[in-house]
């Protein structure tokens, strides 16, 4: 942290105030390692018992750091960029996306008459890459990246942004050079407003849980009965453009709005 917490914030936190959400926590103790001012307020905040629980477990993991093995070296994991932008298991989660999309594309030109399968997975695209660049099941260091001032919404945008900017050139690759070419915007546009959806969901009941409601019911409800009749959807033909735009900023505007949100355990 830049800045020190407030008397009011180190209060809540020595008395352990539920209200006191988890990122604020984090972001207070890694800003008590570094600050003896703070901890000095801090210490004078507890009760005699808590500081002697304090320093039986500083003891405790004082001893296991010294047992255990040297940590690895790798300036790329320690980098800002690594911490903020990338989690390394994406990459398999965009690079499946990017397979299905071009066996899609590969179905499209062999089974001509079917509608083109790109297009209606295109908004189901980045879904997989961003339930995975927010997880903890996926970022062996998220305890650590949760704890910094920029956790939250922020670092879910960074993560966010790194999957699109991985995912969109594909599609748009395969809207300029497939074998049924469609309209770049049909395919960007849900593509953009799925990932708000998922954003603004994954507020209510994390992004993990909402990136797979949205795929399942997206399969269930559009790209199953096109696939069965051999038509498009109205909500893939180009007059619907204008309605994927409203709706992509709507809900980008929604999820801006519980921001707060992502800074609970439930967003994960």
């Amino acid at each position: 942290m830049t800045t020190h917490p407030t008397l009011n914030d180190i209060d809540r936190y020595a008395d352990g105030d539920a209200a006191l959400d988890e990122a604020t926590v984090w972001s207070i103790e890694v800003h008590l390692e570094s600050c003896a001012d703070c901890r000095a307020r801090l210490a004078g905040s507890t009760t005699a018992e808590s500081r002697a629980l304090v320093a039986e477990v500083a003891a405790v993991v004082d001893r296991a750091i010294a047992a255990g093995p040297a940590p690895r070296s790798g300036a790329f994991l320690r980098t800002p960029l690594r911490q903020r932008w990338f989690v390394a298991a994406l990459l398999p989660w965009v690079a499946m996306t990017a397979g299905v999309l071009g066996t899609a594309a590969l179905l499209t030109y062999f089974l001509s008459e079917l509608p083109s399968i790109v297009l209606l997975l295109a908004p189901l695209a980045p879904l997989p890459g961003v339930a995975a660049a927010w997880s903890r099941r996926g970022d062996p260091a998220w305890e650590l990246v949760i704890g910094t001032p920029s956790a939250g919404l922020t670092m879910l945008l960074r993560r966010t942004t790194a999957v699109l900017v991985l995912v969109i050139p594909v599609l748009a690759v395969l809207a300029a050079y497939g074998a049924s070419r469609v309209n770049p915007a049909l395919m960007l546009l849900p593509c953009l407003a799925f990932t708000a959806a998922t954003l603004l969901l994954g507020s209510l009941v994390g992004v993990r849980r909402a990136a797979i409601g949205l795929m399942a019911a997206w399969a269930a409800a559009v790209v199953a009965p096109s696939l069965a009749t051999a038509e498009l959807p109205v909500l893939l033909e180009p007059p619907a453009i204008g309605g994927w735009a409203i709706v992509t900023v709507v809900l980008a505007a929604l999820t801006l709005l519980r921001a707060d949100s992502f800074r609970r355990f439930t967003s994960f």
